[in-house]
Protein backbone atom coordinates (compact mmCIF):
# COMPACT_ATOMS: atom_id res chain seq x y z
CA UNK A 1 0.00 0.00 0.00
CA UNK A 2 1.54 3.26 -0.68
CA UNK A 3 2.44 5.37 2.39
CA UNK A 4 0.47 8.24 2.47
CA UNK A 5 3.05 10.68 3.54
CA UNK A 6 5.71 10.08 1.01
CA UNK A 7 5.67 11.64 -2.38
CA UNK A 8 5.41 9.31 -5.07
CA UNK A 9 7.84 10.85 -7.16
CA UNK A 10 10.11 14.01 -7.44
CA UNK A 11 6.78 15.71 -8.72
CA UNK A 12 4.71 15.36 -6.21
CA UNK A 13 7.45 16.37 -3.40
CA UNK A 14 8.13 19.58 -5.15
CA UNK A 15 4.54 20.35 -4.89
CA UNK A 16 4.73 19.15 -1.26
CA UNK A 17 7.66 21.31 -0.34
CA UNK A 18 5.76 24.24 -2.46
CA UNK A 19 3.13 23.71 0.02
CA UNK A 20 5.26 23.41 3.03
CA UNK A 21 6.69 27.20 2.34
CA UNK A 22 2.90 28.49 1.72
CA UNK A 23 2.43 27.39 5.15
CA UNK A 24 5.68 29.02 6.64
CA UNK A 25 5.00 32.09 4.66
CA UNK A 26 7.88 31.87 3.04
CA UNK A 27 9.49 33.59 1.18
CA UNK A 28 8.10 36.24 3.69
CA UNK A 29 7.13 39.49 2.59
CA UNK A 30 9.95 42.26 0.90
CA UNK A 31 11.16 45.13 3.84
CA UNK A 32 14.24 46.50 2.47
CA UNK A 33 14.90 49.67 0.66
CA UNK A 34 15.26 49.13 -3.27
CA UNK A 35 19.10 51.02 -3.86
CA UNK A 36 20.59 51.85 -6.86
CA UNK A 37 23.64 53.98 -8.31
CA UNK A 38 22.93 56.04 -11.37
CA UNK A 39 20.34 54.07 -12.16
CA UNK A 40 22.00 50.56 -11.78
CA UNK A 41 20.19 48.39 -8.85
CA UNK A 42 22.72 47.62 -5.79
CA UNK A 43 22.23 44.42 -4.60
CA UNK A 44 21.55 44.00 -0.61
CA UNK A 45 23.76 40.43 -0.45
CA UNK A 46 26.86 39.66 -2.98
CA UNK A 47 27.50 35.68 -2.10
CA UNK A 48 31.18 34.72 -3.75
CA UNK A 49 30.85 31.11 -4.26
CA UNK A 50 27.71 28.60 -4.96
CA UNK A 51 28.88 25.88 -3.51
CA UNK A 52 27.08 24.17 -0.18
CA UNK A 53 27.41 27.30 1.80
CA UNK A 54 26.70 29.67 -1.06
CA UNK A 55 23.61 27.94 -1.65
CA UNK A 56 22.40 27.54 2.03
CA UNK A 57 23.22 31.09 2.19
CA UNK A 58 20.91 32.48 -0.25
CA UNK A 59 18.52 30.20 0.47
CA UNK A 60 18.99 31.60 4.78
CA UNK A 61 18.74 35.27 2.92
CA UNK A 62 15.43 34.80 1.25
CA UNK A 63 13.79 32.99 4.27
CA UNK A 64 13.90 36.22 6.36
CA UNK A 65 13.17 38.37 3.78
CA UNK A 66 16.52 39.12 2.04
CA UNK A 67 15.78 38.14 -1.81
CA UNK A 68 17.64 41.19 -3.79
CA UNK A 69 20.87 38.59 -2.95
CA UNK A 70 22.82 36.71 -5.62
CA UNK A 71 25.69 34.37 -5.95
CA UNK A 72 28.71 34.49 -8.64
CA UNK A 73 30.58 31.06 -8.71
CA UNK A 74 33.79 30.26 -11.40
CA UNK A 75 32.42 26.60 -12.44
CA UNK A 76 29.39 26.30 -14.78
CA UNK A 77 26.28 24.78 -13.21
CA UNK A 78 26.40 21.34 -11.95
CA UNK A 79 30.40 21.31 -10.79
CA UNK A 80 30.26 23.89 -8.26
CA UNK A 81 32.53 23.09 -5.42
CA UNK A 82 34.41 20.20 -4.98
CA UNK A 83 31.97 17.23 -5.61
CA UNK A 84 32.59 16.79 -8.84
CA UNK A 85 35.72 18.39 -9.41
CA UNK A 86 39.19 17.37 -6.87
CA UNK A 87 36.86 15.21 -4.76
CA UNK A 88 37.70 11.51 -5.10
CA UNK A 89 35.72 9.77 -2.24
CA UNK A 90 33.15 7.20 -3.69
CA UNK A 91 30.50 8.61 -1.35
CA UNK A 92 30.29 11.23 1.38
CA UNK A 93 31.88 11.10 4.66
CA UNK A 94 28.87 12.89 6.99
CA UNK A 95 26.35 10.17 7.92
CA UNK A 96 23.50 10.72 5.72
CA UNK A 97 21.00 11.15 8.06
CA UNK A 98 22.63 14.76 8.33
CA UNK A 99 19.48 17.07 7.18
CA UNK A 100 22.32 19.60 5.64
CA UNK A 101 20.86 22.80 4.14
CA UNK A 102 17.73 21.94 4.49
CA UNK A 103 16.80 25.42 6.72
CA UNK A 104 14.49 22.86 8.95
CA UNK A 105 12.09 22.02 5.92
CA UNK A 106 11.41 18.41 6.14
CA UNK A 107 10.84 17.97 2.57
CA UNK A 108 13.85 19.93 1.48
CA UNK A 109 16.19 17.53 2.80
CA UNK A 110 18.41 14.92 0.82
CA UNK A 111 16.48 12.14 2.47
CA UNK A 112 13.15 13.59 0.97
CA UNK A 113 14.56 13.81 -2.70
CA UNK A 114 16.18 10.05 -2.76
CA UNK A 115 12.95 8.39 -1.29
CA UNK A 116 10.57 10.61 -3.62
CA UNK A 117 12.80 8.74 -6.42
CA UNK A 118 14.04 5.16 -5.18
CA UNK A 119 11.66 4.81 -2.29
CA UNK A 120 12.31 4.58 1.63
CA UNK A 121 13.76 0.72 1.26
CA UNK A 122 16.58 2.30 -0.98
CA UNK A 123 17.50 4.71 1.57
CA UNK A 124 17.70 2.30 4.20
CA UNK A 125 19.84 0.05 2.44
CA UNK A 126 22.04 2.63 1.04
CA UNK A 127 25.27 2.89 3.21
CA UNK A 128 26.84 6.26 2.85
CA UNK A 129 25.67 8.95 -0.02
CA UNK A 130 27.10 8.72 -3.40
CA UNK A 131 29.14 11.45 -4.14
CA UNK A 132 27.73 12.48 -7.79
CA UNK A 133 24.17 11.86 -6.06
CA UNK A 134 24.92 14.68 -3.51
CA UNK A 135 25.73 17.15 -6.13
CA UNK A 136 22.39 15.96 -8.25
CA UNK A 137 20.63 16.76 -4.54
CA UNK A 138 22.26 20.63 -4.63
CA UNK A 139 21.14 21.16 -8.49
CA UNK A 140 18.02 20.45 -7.25
CA UNK A 141 18.02 22.55 -4.23
CA UNK A 142 18.98 25.39 -6.43
CA UNK A 143 16.10 24.90 -8.89
CA UNK A 144 13.33 24.53 -6.68
CA UNK A 145 14.17 27.53 -4.34
CA UNK A 146 14.51 29.54 -7.51
CA UNK A 147 18.15 30.51 -5.86
CA UNK A 148 19.77 33.72 -7.86
CA UNK A 149 23.38 32.10 -9.08
CA UNK A 150 25.13 33.97 -12.16
CA UNK A 151 27.51 30.36 -13.13
CA UNK A 152 31.17 31.07 -15.21
CA UNK A 153 31.33 34.16 -13.64
CA UNK A 154 35.08 35.10 -11.84
CA UNK A 155 35.61 37.53 -8.73
CA UNK A 156 38.56 39.19 -9.48
CA UNK A 157 38.34 42.17 -7.15
CA UNK A 158 36.78 44.14 -4.31
CA UNK A 159 36.95 47.90 -4.04
CA UNK A 160 35.71 50.37 -0.64
CA UNK A 161 33.49 52.88 -2.15
CA UNK A 162 32.99 56.24 -0.32
CA UNK A 163 29.15 56.12 -0.58
CA UNK A 164 29.75 52.73 1.68
CA UNK A 165 28.74 50.33 -0.69
CA UNK A 166 31.34 47.72 -2.15
CA UNK A 167 32.07 47.50 -5.58
CA UNK A 168 32.87 43.81 -6.36
CA UNK A 169 35.17 42.95 -10.09
CA UNK A 170 33.31 40.37 -12.08
CA UNK A 171 35.02 38.62 -14.80
CA UNK A 172 32.27 36.81 -17.40
CA UNK A 173 33.05 35.18 -20.80
CA UNK A 174 36.20 37.71 -21.12
CA UNK A 175 34.24 40.60 -20.40
CA UNK A 176 34.92 42.60 -16.91
CA UNK A 177 31.71 44.32 -14.76
CA UNK A 178 31.29 45.83 -11.71
CA UNK A 179 28.66 45.11 -9.83
CA UNK A 180 27.56 47.03 -6.35
CA UNK A 181 26.31 45.53 -3.14
CA UNK A 182 25.69 46.71 0.06
CA UNK A 183 27.18 43.33 1.90
CA UNK A 184 29.40 40.51 0.85
CA UNK A 185 29.64 36.88 1.97
CA UNK A 186 32.67 34.88 1.04
CA UNK A 187 31.54 31.23 0.61
CA UNK A 188 34.42 30.25 -0.83
CA UNK A 189 34.70 26.62 0.27
CA UNK A 190 38.28 25.02 2.00
CA UNK A 191 40.60 27.52 0.52
CA UNK A 192 38.44 30.68 1.40
CA UNK A 193 40.99 32.70 2.32
CA UNK A 194 44.27 31.53 1.03
CA UNK A 195 45.37 27.76 -1.39
CA UNK A 196 45.93 24.81 -1.25
CA UNK A 197 49.06 24.15 1.52
CA UNK A 198 52.61 22.21 0.42
CA UNK A 199 55.51 22.06 2.65
CA UNK A 200 59.17 23.61 1.49
CA UNK A 201 60.12 20.18 0.20
CA UNK A 202 58.02 20.05 -3.08
CA UNK A 203 59.51 22.91 -4.57
CA UNK A 204 62.81 21.17 -4.90
CA UNK A 205 61.84 19.46 -7.79
CA UNK A 206 60.12 20.15 -11.35
CA UNK A 207 56.32 20.95 -10.64
CA UNK A 208 55.39 18.19 -13.13
CA UNK A 209 56.42 15.92 -10.63
CA UNK A 210 54.04 17.26 -8.03
CA UNK A 211 50.74 17.70 -7.37
CA UNK A 212 48.02 18.72 -4.93
CA UNK A 213 45.17 16.51 -3.82
CA UNK A 214 43.27 19.48 -4.63
CA UNK A 215 44.13 19.76 -8.12
CA UNK A 216 42.22 18.94 -11.18
CA UNK A 217 44.34 15.57 -12.03
CA UNK A 218 43.63 13.13 -15.32
CA UNK A 219 43.68 9.98 -13.09
CA UNK A 220 43.59 8.00 -16.19
CA UNK A 221 47.23 9.32 -16.77
CA UNK A 222 48.62 7.38 -14.02
CA UNK A 223 47.79 4.11 -15.50
CA UNK A 224 51.22 1.95 -14.95
CA UNK A 225 52.56 4.58 -12.83
CA UNK A 226 54.32 5.12 -9.74
CA UNK A 227 52.24 7.68 -7.26
CA UNK A 228 53.52 8.95 -3.90
CA UNK A 229 50.74 10.09 -1.40
CA UNK A 230 51.93 12.50 1.28
CA UNK A 231 49.79 12.55 4.19
CA UNK A 232 47.09 10.28 6.10
CA UNK A 233 43.52 12.33 6.23
CA UNK A 234 40.75 11.63 4.34
CA UNK A 235 41.87 13.53 0.84
CA UNK A 236 45.57 11.29 1.02
CA UNK A 237 43.17 7.99 1.51
CA UNK A 238 41.08 9.23 -1.39
CA UNK A 239 43.83 10.22 -4.05
CA UNK A 240 45.56 7.05 -2.99
CA UNK A 241 42.33 5.06 -3.98
CA UNK A 242 41.42 6.85 -7.02
CA UNK A 243 45.12 6.28 -8.53
CA UNK A 244 45.39 3.12 -7.86
CA UNK A 245 41.52 2.54 -9.47
CA UNK A 246 42.70 3.87 -12.10
CA UNK A 247 46.16 1.02 -12.70
CA UNK A 248 48.80 3.03 -10.88
CA UNK A 249 51.88 0.29 -10.47
CA UNK A 250 52.29 1.17 -7.31
CA UNK A 251 51.20 3.92 -4.94
CA UNK A 252 53.13 4.48 -2.09
CA UNK A 253 51.35 6.73 1.34
CA UNK A 254 54.10 8.04 3.12
CA UNK A 255 53.01 9.43 7.12
CA UNK A 256 54.92 11.67 9.28
CA UNK A 257 53.58 9.59 12.35
CA UNK A 258 54.31 6.63 13.62
CA UNK A 259 50.46 5.49 13.58
CA UNK A 260 47.40 7.17 11.66
CA UNK A 261 45.23 8.92 13.75
CA UNK A 262 42.01 6.49 15.22
CA UNK A 263 39.76 8.76 17.10
CA UNK A 264 37.69 11.90 15.67
CA UNK A 265 37.41 14.37 18.43
CA UNK A 266 34.94 16.83 16.86
CA UNK A 267 32.70 14.30 15.72
CA UNK A 268 32.21 12.06 19.57
CA UNK A 269 31.86 15.36 20.98
CA UNK A 270 29.28 16.95 18.46
CA UNK A 271 26.16 18.18 19.41
CA UNK A 272 23.52 21.54 19.07
CA UNK A 273 25.07 22.59 22.50
CA UNK A 274 28.53 22.78 20.70
CA UNK A 275 26.75 24.08 17.25
CA UNK A 276 25.27 26.98 19.21
CA UNK A 277 27.39 27.46 22.14
CA UNK A 278 30.83 27.32 20.95
CA UNK A 279 30.07 31.18 19.72
CA UNK A 280 29.74 31.95 23.41
CA UNK A 281 33.06 30.39 24.67
CA UNK A 282 35.79 32.40 25.97
CA UNK A 283 38.88 33.03 23.25
CA UNK A 284 41.12 30.90 25.12
CA UNK A 285 38.45 27.90 25.31
CA UNK A 286 38.32 28.16 21.79
CA UNK A 287 41.72 28.58 20.90
CA UNK A 288 42.23 25.04 22.80
CA UNK A 289 39.54 23.27 20.99
CA UNK A 290 41.41 24.30 17.79
CA UNK A 291 44.56 23.56 18.39
CA UNK A 292 43.95 20.14 20.20
CA UNK A 293 42.11 19.34 17.08
CA UNK A 294 44.69 20.22 14.75
CA UNK A 295 47.50 18.50 17.06
CA UNK A 296 44.79 15.04 17.62
CA UNK A 297 43.94 15.67 13.37
CA UNK A 298 40.39 13.99 11.93
CA UNK A 299 41.22 10.12 11.33
CA UNK A 300 40.02 9.19 7.58
CA UNK A 301 37.10 7.36 7.50
CA UNK A 302 37.73 3.24 8.06
CA UNK A 303 36.19 2.36 4.77
CA UNK A 304 38.87 5.10 2.77
CA UNK A 305 41.25 3.42 4.16
CA UNK A 306 40.52 -0.05 3.53
CA UNK A 307 39.25 1.06 -0.24
CA UNK A 308 43.14 1.98 -0.50
CA UNK A 309 44.94 -1.11 1.36
CA UNK A 310 42.24 -3.83 -0.52
CA UNK A 311 45.07 -3.15 -3.03
CA UNK A 312 48.02 -5.11 -2.98
CA UNK A 313 50.14 -2.87 -4.73
CA UNK A 314 49.52 0.10 -1.99
CA UNK A 315 52.62 0.43 0.69
CA UNK A 316 51.62 2.82 4.20
CA UNK A 317 54.95 3.95 5.46
CA UNK A 318 54.71 4.88 9.06
CA UNK A 319 57.13 7.44 10.70
CA UNK A 320 57.96 8.49 7.39
CA UNK A 321 57.77 12.43 6.87
CA UNK A 322 59.65 13.11 3.43
CA UNK A 323 62.75 14.64 4.14
CA UNK A 324 63.87 15.66 0.32
CA UNK A 325 62.04 15.04 -3.25
CA UNK A 326 64.96 14.25 -5.71
CA UNK A 327 64.67 14.54 -9.40
CA UNK A 328 65.97 10.97 -11.05
CA UNK A 329 65.37 12.30 -15.08
CA UNK A 330 61.96 11.10 -15.69
CA UNK A 331 61.14 10.37 -11.75
CA UNK A 332 61.83 11.42 -8.66
CA UNK A 333 63.29 9.77 -5.49
CA UNK A 334 61.00 10.40 -2.40
CA UNK A 335 63.82 10.48 0.77
CA UNK A 336 62.47 9.76 4.22
CA UNK A 337 64.79 8.61 7.19
CA UNK A 338 63.81 5.02 5.86
CA UNK A 339 64.66 4.89 2.70
CA UNK A 340 64.07 6.27 -1.02
CA UNK A 341 61.06 5.38 -3.15
CA UNK A 342 60.99 6.19 -6.69
CA UNK A 343 58.07 8.12 -8.05
CA UNK A 344 56.51 9.39 -11.04
CA UNK A 345 54.40 11.37 -9.65
CA UNK A 346 53.89 12.67 -5.85
CA UNK A 347 50.42 14.19 -4.56
CA UNK A 348 50.60 16.22 -1.39
CA UNK A 349 47.18 15.74 0.38
CA UNK A 350 48.09 18.48 2.83
CA UNK A 351 45.27 20.96 3.19
CA UNK A 352 44.72 24.18 3.29
CA UNK A 353 45.99 28.09 5.06
CA UNK A 354 44.68 31.34 4.88
CA UNK A 355 47.19 33.40 2.74
CA UNK A 356 46.16 36.62 0.98
CA UNK A 357 49.74 36.86 -0.75
CA UNK A 358 47.86 34.33 -2.74
CA UNK A 359 44.68 35.76 -3.41
CA UNK A 360 44.97 39.12 -5.12
CA UNK A 361 40.73 39.68 -5.50
CA UNK A 362 40.97 39.79 -1.51
CA UNK A 363 43.87 42.94 -2.12
CA UNK A 364 41.17 45.37 0.11
CA UNK A 365 40.99 42.92 3.27
CA UNK A 366 44.57 42.06 3.84
CA UNK A 367 46.31 44.12 6.27
CA UNK A 368 42.93 45.61 7.55
CA UNK A 369 41.48 42.57 9.16
CA UNK A 370 41.94 41.26 12.73
CA UNK A 371 43.17 37.53 12.77
CA UNK A 372 43.28 35.83 15.60
CA UNK A 373 47.14 36.42 16.65
CA UNK A 374 46.23 40.05 16.34
CA UNK A 375 44.02 39.61 19.62
CA UNK A 376 44.86 35.92 21.22
CA UNK A 377 48.56 35.15 22.79
CA UNK A 378 48.69 31.30 23.99
CA UNK A 379 50.65 30.49 26.74
CA UNK A 380 53.67 28.37 25.98
CA UNK A 381 53.65 25.72 24.45
CA UNK A 382 50.01 25.69 22.82
CA UNK A 383 51.43 28.33 19.46
CA UNK A 384 49.84 27.35 16.30
CA UNK A 385 50.89 29.90 13.14
CA UNK A 386 47.82 28.56 10.95
CA UNK A 387 45.03 29.09 13.39
CA UNK A 388 46.71 32.20 14.09
CA UNK A 389 46.49 33.17 10.57
CA UNK A 390 42.61 32.88 10.66
CA UNK A 391 40.31 35.86 10.41
CA UNK A 392 38.88 37.26 14.02
CA UNK A 393 35.01 37.13 13.34
CA UNK A 394 32.20 38.64 14.58
CA UNK A 395 29.06 37.08 15.54
CA UNK A 396 27.42 37.31 12.19
CA UNK A 397 30.81 35.73 10.34
CA UNK A 398 32.05 39.83 9.48
CA UNK A 399 35.48 40.67 9.17
CA UNK A 400 36.48 43.09 12.37
CA UNK A 401 38.14 46.00 11.15
CA UNK A 402 42.23 46.63 12.62
CA UNK A 403 41.96 49.63 15.54
CA UNK A 404 44.10 51.83 13.18
CA UNK A 405 41.57 52.19 10.36
CA UNK A 406 39.54 55.30 9.97
CA UNK A 407 36.33 55.12 10.33
CA UNK A 408 34.84 54.24 6.89
CA UNK A 409 37.33 51.99 5.60
CA UNK A 410 36.56 49.79 9.44
CA UNK A 411 32.64 50.03 8.28
CA UNK A 412 33.65 48.88 4.63
CA UNK A 413 35.76 46.06 6.46
CA UNK A 414 32.64 44.78 8.99
CA UNK A 415 30.29 44.64 5.63
CA UNK A 416 32.26 41.50 4.40
CA UNK A 417 31.55 38.32 5.96
CA UNK A 418 33.56 34.97 6.04
CA UNK A 419 31.15 31.85 5.32
CA UNK A 420 33.78 29.65 4.73
CA UNK A 421 36.31 27.34 6.36
CA UNK A 422 38.29 29.74 7.83
CA UNK A 423 35.42 30.78 10.20
CA UNK A 424 35.80 27.75 12.05
CA UNK A 425 38.25 28.82 14.97
CA UNK A 426 36.28 31.63 15.92
CA UNK A 427 32.84 30.21 14.97
CA UNK A 428 33.15 26.58 15.40
CA UNK A 429 32.76 23.59 13.03
CA UNK A 430 29.96 25.07 11.17
CA UNK A 431 31.09 26.16 7.95
CA UNK A 432 33.64 23.41 7.67
CA UNK A 433 30.71 20.25 6.54
CA UNK A 434 27.38 19.14 5.47
CA UNK A 435 25.81 18.38 9.38
CA UNK A 436 25.57 22.38 11.06
CA UNK A 437 25.67 24.04 7.72
CA UNK A 438 21.85 25.47 8.26
CA UNK A 439 22.34 26.97 11.65
CA UNK A 440 25.18 28.37 10.55
CA UNK A 441 23.34 29.76 7.27
CA UNK A 442 20.54 30.79 9.86
CA UNK A 443 23.10 32.82 12.28
CA UNK A 444 24.89 34.54 9.04
CA UNK A 445 21.29 35.31 7.46
CA UNK A 446 19.42 37.04 10.62
CA UNK A 447 23.08 38.77 11.70
CA UNK A 448 22.93 40.29 8.05
CA UNK A 449 18.93 41.43 8.31
CA UNK A 450 19.60 43.01 11.65
CA UNK A 451 22.94 44.51 10.65
CA UNK A 452 21.24 46.10 7.39
CA UNK A 453 17.31 46.57 9.98
CA UNK A 454 19.99 49.04 11.85
CA UNK A 455 21.87 50.87 9.22
CA UNK A 456 18.33 51.15 7.34
CA UNK A 457 16.97 52.66 11.13
CA UNK A 458 16.23 56.23 9.78
CA UNK A 459 14.35 54.68 6.83
CA UNK A 460 12.47 52.26 8.90
CA UNK A 461 11.51 54.61 12.04
CA UNK A 462 10.49 56.93 8.76
CA UNK A 463 7.96 54.10 8.02
CA UNK A 464 6.99 53.92 11.44
CA UNK A 465 6.02 57.24 12.35
CA UNK A 466 4.31 57.90 8.67
CA UNK A 467 2.19 54.98 8.85
CA UNK A 468 -1.38 55.84 8.40
CA UNK A 469 -3.46 53.34 7.10
CA UNK A 470 -6.39 52.73 9.25
CA UNK A 471 -7.26 49.21 10.75
CA UNK A 472 -10.70 50.70 12.03
CA UNK A 473 -12.87 52.86 9.79
CA UNK A 474 -15.18 54.08 12.90
CA UNK A 475 -18.31 52.29 11.92
CA UNK A 476 -17.82 49.22 14.09
CA UNK A 477 -19.14 50.89 17.57
CA UNK A 478 -21.55 53.15 18.65
CA UNK A 479 -20.57 55.51 21.46
CA UNK A 480 -22.38 54.62 24.89
CA UNK A 481 -23.42 58.20 25.86
CA UNK A 482 -24.59 59.27 21.62
CA UNK A 483 -27.01 55.81 21.68
CA UNK A 484 -28.20 56.80 24.94
CA UNK A 485 -28.97 60.28 23.76
CA UNK A 486 -30.78 58.72 20.86
CA UNK A 487 -32.59 56.61 22.62
CA UNK A 488 -33.90 59.91 24.62
CA UNK A 489 -34.90 61.76 20.98
CA UNK A 490 -36.30 58.38 20.08
CA UNK A 491 -38.73 57.78 23.25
Amino acid sequence: MQDRNRPADLEALEARLALDLLWLNQPPKAWMPSRDVNGSPVLDVAVIGAGLCGLVALAALKKVGISNARAYDRSPQGFEGPWMTYARMETLRTRKDAVGPALGIPSLTFRAWFEAQYGAQAYLDMGLIPRPMWMEYLVWYRRVLDLDVANETVFSGLEFREDGFLALQLETGGQTTEVLARRVVLATGLDGLGAPTQPEVATRVSPRFVKHGADLIDMTSLMGKRVAIVGAGASAMDNAAAALEAGAARVDIFVRRPDIQRIDKFTGVGSQGMTHGYLGLPDTDKWTYMVAGERAQIPPPRHSVQRVSRHPNAFFHLASPVDDLVETGDGVEVVTPKGRYAADLVIFATGFSVDFGKRPEFAALRDRILLWQDVYSPPAGWEHAGIGATPYLGPAFEFRPKPDLDTATADAVSRVSCFAYPAVPSHGKITSGIPSISEGATRLATGLARSLFVEDRAYHLDRFLGFDTPELLGDEWTDADLHEEMNRTNG
